[in-house]
């Protein structure tokens, strides 16, 4: 796996939990607000969705503003742009 593959591999898996969280938005939000720290919210929210914790710290840096439709809807195309370019589409 070149560079570029393994780049375009690390967006995809980012995009994909921003994907996952916004569809699950209130559990997602239920987790992060009984966690008591950031630590425990990571693994937490990487339990709730089967994302790593890269994943998750993606997920709790996301910005409220970018849960609406329009923003999932931009996320999700992007991600699927990414999944085609690659040799496997996966």
């Amino acid at each position: 796996m070149d560079e570029d593959e393994r780049q375009m591999r690390q967006q995809l898996m980012l995009h994909e939990a921003l994907v996952k969280a916004m569809d699950r938005r209130d559990e997602v939000f239920q987790v992060i607000e009984d966690s008591e720290d950031v630590d425990e919210a990571i693994r937490r929210v990487g339990q709730l969705l089967g994302v790593g914790e890269l994943g998750s710290r993606a997920v709790l840096n996301l910005q409220a503003r970018r849960f609406t439709r329009d923003q999932r809807q931009a996320i999700a195309s992007y991600a699927e742009e990414l999944r085609s370019r690659l040799p496997d589409r996966r």
